[in-house]
């Protein structure tokens, strides 16, 4: 690991990457340091553009370059890919102002395998985007299983083999210049760019020559093809170009690495889903670990996904397959029909300690769960839309409650399967059968793919163990087209899925949280911290003697340089506004007000809607009565919202129209001249008549005590403050912040004022839709 190699104490100022703190930087980070040196955890809401990404990282490489501290590493979430940049270039900035005699800090951005993959990366070997998972795990399966015991060579002779086979193609007669190397972040490997085979067998050289650097007993590390102390942050392209140039696969180098170098970069998979962490970042979770958790107004809903879990009925069908093919074999004993020997699964079943009638019994339940599923929703078809067969293309996503959202209770599946003779343990044994299968099926089928058994076998035990007061479970039914499937069958429109979603996932992050040593919380929109506190087990830890300090810093940047409103107009509720088609009066001075501010302010105005069909409706809108381009952001892949950001950008001034629940109201960068004005209208509530969020409310209700206020009104008043922060970045940016909406503007039964830390509480004052026009000229005028 690389140490600090001149001074025998470390200050923070020698780690900080510019010359000088803003003064809140300089509270955050010893406040951070302090909390972190007691086990303790520091919550700091700063407003955009106070630097929390640098007053993290030089807490956080601090203390690990302390030698009077027990921290190795530092471990950054966050759900936002711009938010990773920016903690790559600020450990970059680090290294370039670190003292002379201090060796650089090391790091290392944690990403999925299709952007490392040689293979993938290149579209070559038979393994693109699609199939780089299912192709990889299979691939090292063949692999280990070549060099393993009673394997039929070594990983030595593999990766030889494969140098051999490229160099071999200068012999065939070909009248190319050279071999056909595999190339790959701008340099070559040492292989061919189709996939080499031993005696038949396709195997991954780039695996085999990892394995074959590996020791016997020592540290992964060790089989890493190059020095990393001196290299400071390892990106993606230095890592497949490092690795794979010296004929190593870069995930494995990735996944000796992770335990060594000083800052680890990931996402919130990486710590909290159960199964990234069984596999891969396990080495990370311990409390030598600092942690940093960006973005974490979002942590409580993306854990609570992480924590949730489901089985689709594909998913179902497969694994009802992989059974029929273990159990046939041996069942019928027909030697010679099957690809499974029955001896085989006979000595499998042994060891794992599972019986042939145990696979019967889960793949009956599994069948008799296909068809019940299969009556469920065809009756809630025909009862809700009477000829949906004619055009299943009309159907709509949907979610079908398996009890009662808001009373708590054992759900009518469950309660199914018990009057089918399938009890909890025959759920609960579904996971030991399905991991059995698999082993059986990998040992004797070569398909290059994921086997479902393990996954509905896990899904289905987590249905059994989870409690029914604080998991919801439902059948939804998600929009897809299979021509495979009959025409009168809904299985053509849709893909069902069994769900348990944890409806109230604190005690998961406070038990993740309670593995590291210590760390830091940040977002700009934390308040307010004590709801944050209660719903992500904070408050638990704290019980626990886990002390926790909190910050809260607001724009520090000068207030003439932003002007701040909140239009008091009828609030933007469905009852007010109608469908998005309707026109009355709430709509029309919902409009007003976003064309007086999209027509009084030079340049980018971004204007956010509560959803996205509302954000097609403002559009509309717009573009009849504003002299700007109209650019409409659409639910759509990052490739197109990468275009659109590009577009809204570049040339002269437009306005951008998008859902305050998407992807380009957090997490985007603005800075500079990129964006003179933002626009909020409405409350950003979720659909309150969901099941799911219904289940949540009462949930939370029944913990917190106020399930409206903590799982509803708060992450939405995050959502808006979120997006009227891209605008102020930095202490010469000058601009305007919109809130439209009575509620903002005024106390009353459901406003949202309160929850306005105290200084935008201040600044945002309250104006009529008549004076907007007036302020806003006013202080453009002034900014001139």
């Amino acid at each position: 690991m690389a140490v600090a190699t001149g001074p025998q104490s470390v200050t923070w100022q020698e780690v900080f990457g510019h010359p000088e703190a803003y003064p809140e930087q300089a509270d955050g980070i010893e406040t951070a340091i302090q909390t972190a040196r007691d086990d303790g955890f520091a919550v700091v809401e700063g407003a955009c553009g106070t630097g929390k990404t640098m007053l993290a990282l030089t807490a956080g490489i601090d203390l690990v370059r302390d030698p009077d501290s027990d921290y190795e590493r530092v471990f950054v979430l966050t759900s936002v890919k711009q938010q990773l940049r920016q903690f790559e270039a600020d450990l970059r900035t680090i290294n370039e102002n670190l003292p002379t005699d201090w060796t650089p800090v090391s790091g290392l951005t944690l990403v999925g395998k299709s952007d490392v993959c040689p293979y993938s990366r290149e579209g070559c070997g038979g393994i693109d985007d699609a199939t780089v998972y299912d192709r990889c795990e299979a691939l090292r399966d063949r692999t280990r299983g070549l060099v393993g015991d009673g394997g039929r060579t070594s990983a030595e002779a593999l990766a030889k083999d494969a140098r051999e086979q490229q160099t071999g193609l200068l012999d065939t007669g070909s009248t190319a210049a050279g071999p056909d190397y595999l190339e790959t972040a701008g340099d070559p490997t040492p292989y061919p760019t189709s996939m080499p085979e031993y005696e038949d067998v396709e195997y991954c050289p780039f695996y085999a020559n990892f394995l074959a650097d590996l020791p016997e007993d020592g540290d992964p590390i060790e089989a890493v093809p190059f020095d990393f102390d001196d290299k400071g942050l390892i990106g993606t392209e230095d890592l497949v170009s490092l690795a794979a140039g010296a004929g190593s696969c870069p995930h494995s180098v990735m996944g000796a690495l992770l335990p060594h170098v000083e800052v680890v970069v990931g996402n919130y998979y990486h710590a909290f889903d159960p199964t990234t962490v069984g596999t891969f970042t396990g080495a990370l979770v311990d409390d030598s670990t600092f942690v940093i958790c960006d973005e974490a107004h979002m942590l409580e809903p993306r854990v609570r996904d992480l924590v949730s879990v489901g089985v689709g009925d594909r998913t179902l069908r497969d694994a009802e397959s992989e059974f029929t093919r273990v159990i046939q074999p041996v069942k019928f004993d027909d030697a010679g029909k099957s690809t499974v020997d029955a001896d085989l699964v006979r000595g499998e079943l042994q060891e794992a300690d599972v019986t042939l009638r145990e696979l019967e019994e889960t793949r009956d339940f599994i069948r008799d769960l296909r068809e019940e599923l299969d009556r469920r929703v065809t009756a809630h078809l025909d009862r809700e839309y009477g000829g949906w067969r004619a055009d299943p293309t009309e159907l709509d996503d949907e979610e079908l409650p398996l009890r009662d959202p808001e009373e708590p209770g054992v759900d009518e599946l469950t309660e199914w399967a018990e009057e089918r003779g399938h009890d909890e343990g025959t759920w609960v044994r579904a996971e030991a059968t399905g991991s059995a299968v698999a082993r059986i099926l990998d040992s004797v089928e070569e398909d290059d793919k994921r086997r479902a058994a393990p996954a509905a076998g896990r899904a289905l035990s987590t249905w059994a163990y989870a409690d029914h007061e604080k998991h919801f479970r439902e059948i939804e039914l998600e929009r897809t087209w299979d021509e495979m499937e009959p025409p009168e069958s809904w299985r053509r429109a849709y893909n069902a899925r069994l769900s348990v979603h944890n409806c109230v996932p604190g005690e998961a992050i406070a038990e993740r949280l309670g593995d590291f040593g210590g760390g830091v919380l940040m977002s700009a929109t934390l308040e307010p911290i004590d709801v944050f506190r209660r719903v992500t087990g904070l408050d638990a830890l704290a019980d626990d003697g886990r002390p926790v300090a909190e910050r809260t810093f607001g724009l520090g940047f000068p207030e003439s340089n932003r002007a701040s409103f909140a239009v008091d107009v009828p609030k933007f509720t469905h009852s007010n506004r109608g469908p998005p088609g309707e026109e009355n009066e709430t709509r029309l001075a919902y409009t007003d007000a976003a064309v007086e501010v999209c027509e009084r302010s030079p340049g980018n105005v971004l204007v956010g809607m509560p959803n996205y069909a509302e954000a097609e409706w403002m559009a509309g809108a717009l573009e009849a009565r504003v002299d700007k381009p109209v650019l409409l952001d659409e639910s759509s892949d990052d490739g197109a919202t990468e275009r659109l950001k590009r577009d809204f950008f570049g040339g002269e001034g437009k306005v951008l129209v998008t859902s305050l629940r998407g992807t380009l109201t957090e997490g985007v960068d603005y800075s500079g001249d990129k964006l003179s004005a933002a626009v909020v209208c409405g409350v950003p509530l979720i659909n309150t008549s969901s099941p799911r969020t219904r289940a949540v409310k009462t949930a939370y209700d029944r913990e917190f005590g106020d399930g409206f206020e903590t799982a509803l009104t708060v992450p939405a008043v995050r959502k808006a403050r979120q997006a009227i922060g891209r605008v102020i970045r930095g202490t010469d940016e000058v601009g305007v912040r919109v809130f439209v909406d009575a509620r903002y503007a005024r106390d009353s039964w459901n406003g949202v004022r309160d929850y306005l830390p105290a200084q935008e509480r201040e600044e945002f004052r309250p104006v009529s839709p008549d004076m907007l026009g007036f302020g806003l000229d006013q202080f453009w005028s002034s900014a001139e």
